[in-house]
């Protein structure tokens, strides 16, 4: 095993990961910070890949109020209400930065103020945006930014396991792989955030980038920090259906439906009359995306198993200045959205649940701390649109902050030999065999089995089988030869991904169960109503023996209660469509 050590440790490469890097560098420019990204930083992730936008209160006519009310009430009031009062109050402060410091640049109005649009499950047009394009902004600016400071940047080296102290109970570092030597890498440092992004491509169809498969999660379940609320999955209701290609399930991004995208089943109804006729199309993400999964199961969809969004009342001008990405991403698969309705389906999108962190991203695990999809408790039980990069952009920097001031007074610890040789021994025991490509399909089949018991809809029945499949898998890959050389075998980073895939399949699977109740994005269909009373988040962790326990906490009502969120969000009305400055198509 190589060796290496830093100050600072941060595993990702996306926007809470080079956000924190940023600022923990401005905040002590002598730490020693490593940057590990499983792909290539900047050009991996799922920031880059944003298209809605990032909300934060500008408007005069707006509020902290209101958008906290908002994201509490989208998240059926079990959100941690620090973390959320945090987001709200601390998202104009990075815009502030990131347009005055870093060079971002947000559409505008025709008066030069910031653009603001629609996004569903709001009360205020509060979301600003890059056209359709705002994350490759914000990463692109980012990106700069870091290499401007000369940070240590390591591509294609992703995190295996977190090294612990002797006691078990602080973080020392993490057992690294590199893609291109083949070779496990012992990274001793003082601190650990972790960055690396959510499971959503645990589901056959997902718009998350295909690196994400847990691997933050995974690492912190495996070292013993608790874990929160991971029942919580999103669906977004409008991933593009073009046939069978990886395409398939890329977003259709939310302010289609927030200017007055129509859904419309395959009779041409506009079926959100029958689910939420008080909103329809601009309904929470949960809501649109299980109504579309009713349409489907009742027979009204589509023979590709979809429904259509129609947008085009709203015209050719206003969707080429609007949405010019998603525009050329259509007709590249045979959709002019101006003269056609697009088909679409519900697509895996983001982790609600997630290492539970304070405001400053610590963890329970000392020297431990995460952000961005990693982190849980800001969204409750369903993240409204635009506030996810917020929260990357928020908690990134607040993370490389807490660092730089927890390093003032930490030293090091020293990681446990015995952890680090079995860490290792798990990926050398079968060495010298030819690994075949069973891990593909092994993939393939939890991706099957979490859409059918672990995704919109489920069941009981459908949990207990989720859990027997679960374990026939995982014996599978204990099967599955371990190639002499893993220097570029794509397949055993394959086989690194299933391991991960399946522990997050397994801490979803145990909550959903756990959870005798619908709320937000979990829907148990023998158990379809909300209980009026049960506010409480469930925490996961695992012991050093590997049993992994699960409880129920009461949700802290530090801010507001819920007879002061009674009634649903009232939807703002469509604002005037002004002149804006982006890039035509």
């Amino acid at each position: 095993m190589e060796r290496a050590s830093c100050d600072v440790l941060i595993i990702g490469g996306g926007g809470a990961a080079l956000y924190a890097a940023i600022h923990c560098h401005d905040a002590n420019p002598r730490l020693d910070i490593m940057l590990a990204c499983k792909g290539l930083v900047g050009k991996s992730g799922c920031t880059r890949m944003v298209q809605g936008g990032y909300n934060v209160v500008l408007h005069p006519e707006d509020s902290f109020d209101q958008h906290y009310d908002d994201t509490l009430r989208g998240g059926s009031l079990i959100n941690d209400q620090e973390l959320a009062w945090t987001l709200v109050t601390e998202a104009p402060k990075r815009i502030f930065e990131l347009e005055n410091r870093y060079g971002c640049f947000f559409d505008r109005n025709a008066d030069g103020t910031i653009h603001q649009r629609p996004l569903a499950g709001q009360s205020f047009n509060r979301t600003i945006h890059r056209g359709d394009l705002t994350g490759i902004e914000l990463i692109s600016r980012l990106t700069e930014q870091a290499f401007a400071r000369r940070l240590r940047v390591v591509n294609d080296l992703r995190g295996v396991d977190l090294l612990l102290d002797q006691g078990g109970r602080r973080v020392a570092g993490a057992i690294l792989f590199d893609y291109h030597s083949g070779a496990l890498v012992r990274v001793q440092a003082k601190a650990v955030l972790l960055a690396t992004g959510g499971a959503a491509p645990l589901y056959r169809i997902t718009a998350a980038s295909i690196e994400k498969t847990g691997d933050g999660l995974a690492m912190a379940w495996r070292a013993g920090a608790e874990l929160i609320d991971m029942e919580m999955m999103q669906f977004h209701p409008t991933g593009l259906i073009a046939g069978g290609g990886a395409i398939t399930g890329t977003v259709l991004e939310e302010g289609l439906r927030g200017a007055g995208g129509h859904l419309l089943n395959a009779a041409g109804e506009r079926f959100m009359e029958r689910y939420d006729p008080a909103r329809m199309e601009r309904s929470t993400r949960d809501r649109v995306s299980r109504s579309e999964f009713m349409e489907l199961r009742a027979g009204r969809g589509t023979s590709e198993g979809g429904v259509f969004l129609d947008v085009r009342h709203l015209g050719k001008d206003f969707l080429l200045r609007s949405s010019p990405g998603m525009y050329r991403r259509c007709l590249s698969v045979g959709y002019d959205m101006a003269t056609d309705p697009v088909m679409v389906t519900p697509t895996a999108h983001f982790q609600m649940g997630g290492i539970r962190i304070d405001r400053d991203c610590r963890s329970s695990l000392l020297g431990l701390f995460a952000a961005g999809e990693d982190a849980g408790g800001v969204h409750g039980a369903n993240r409204l649109g635009g506030n996810g990069v917020a929260e990357s952009m928020v908690f990134g920097a607040r993370a490389g902050d807490a660092i730089a001031a927890y390093l003032k007074d930490a030293g090091g610890a020293t990681p446990d030999r015995d952890r680090a040789e079995n860490s290792a021994a798990r990926f050398t025991a079968a060495k010298g065999r030819a690994a075949p490509g069973r891990a593909y399909e092994l993939r393939a089949e939890i991706g099957d089995l979490a859409w059918q018991n672990l995704g919109l809809i489920r069941s009981a029945a459908g949990l207990d089988q989720a859990a027997g499949r679960l374990a026939e898998i995982e014996a599978a890959l204990a099967e599955t030869p371990v190639p002499a050389s893993a220097a570029r075998d794509p397949a055993f980073a394959e086989r690194l991904n299933v391991e991960n895939l399946i522990a997050v399949a397994r801490l979803i699977r145990a909550a959903a169960h756990e959870r005798d109740e619908s709320r937000g994005s979990h829907f148990r269909e023998d158990r379809p109503e909300t209980d009026a009373g049960a506010y409480y988040n469930l925490v996961q962790r695992r012991d050093p023996s590997g049993t992994t326990s699960i409880q129920r906490q009461a949700v802290a009502f530090t801010r507001r209660r819920p007879e002061d969120l009674a009634g649903d969000t009232v939807i703002a009305k469509a604002a005037p469509r002004p002149a804006l400055h982006a890039t035509e198509i």
